[in-house]
């Protein structure tokens, strides 16, 4: 079990958002902590302790006037930190060699291969073409709907059809290297971890996993790791100390 940092962007500012708030009329979060510091002040802070896997979201779509604010930070953290950090948020087949490029271990993928409401398996291999499958990490990041979990995309707010479970992850780890899953209900609200979203997760546990969603003290992180048996990484974002929220980072980096 490790910590993955996380740098997420938005409006060209890192910030933590509340998960599922997120809008692209307007370029609208519910905002939890807008820091004073750049992306690459993150990323530098990271690569000197040494932390290695964690992720920087680009939270604009292309089409915001945001955008590319929002991509020059994110540039900026991938060549303070080369080979340290992933990144998603519009990563399609066409344009992951440039990150990779730029300095990113991995590229970060959901809506390009979930699409109306399926799996696009060519959009998939298209991908692996592009980068690799050492450098692919595949977004599960679902929402609970008649007790199950489905990935969700458009920005948390559309359900697939795609459930997350055993056989899911068993397919899918043909074309990735690294799964990362948002508990997208509890995102940003620090208020307990899906203990069965892990327990799922925990229990397949065949290439690296990273949860993200919940965690808000240490206390939860403690829960987390005896439900996932130490067997998947985390992520937390507005309950760090370092994004104003009350988990010492210093902590969590020492697990």
């Amino acid at each position: 079990m490790k910590f993955r940092p996380c740098i997420d962007i938005h409006n060209g500012k890192v910030k933590q958002i509340v998960g599922g708030s997120l809008k692209d009329k307007g370029d609208q979060a519910v905002t939890n902590f807008a820091s004073e510091y750049s992306a690459s002040f993150y990323a530098r802070k990271y690569k000197e302790d040494g932390i290695l896997g964690g992720h920087i979201i680009l939270l604009n779509p292309k089409t915001s006037e945001y955008y590319e604010a929002t991509k020059a930070q994110a540039m900026l953290a991938l060549k303070t930190y080369p080979r340290g950090m992933q990144i998603g948020g519009g990563i399609t087949a066409e344009n992951a060699k440039e990150y990779i490029d730029a300095g990113a271990s991995h590229v970060i993928v959901t809506s390009y291969v979930f699409q109306n409401g399926e799996i696009y398996w060519e959009n998939l291999r298209k991908l692996v073409e592009a980068v690799g499958k050492a450098h692919v990490v595949l977004d599960l990041s679902c929402r609970k709907k008649d007790d199950k979990y489905f990935v969700v995309t458009n920005r948390w707010q559309t359900f697939t059809n795609v459930e997350v479970n055993e056989a899911l992850l068993e397919s899918l780890a043909e074309y990735c290297d690294e799964f990362l899953v948002h508990g997208v209900d509890v995102e940003g609200k620090s208020s307990g971890v899906e203990l069965e979203l892990v327990k799922i997760l925990a229990e397949w546990g065949k290439i690296p996993i990273t949860y993200a969603g919940g965690i808000g003290s240490m206390e939860d992180l403690h829960e987390f790791e005896q439900v996932s048996g130490g067997k998947l990484d985390f992520t937390i974002g507005s309950a760090l100390d370092l994004f104003g929220g009350k988990i010492p980072y210093d902590a969590v980096t020492k697990l």
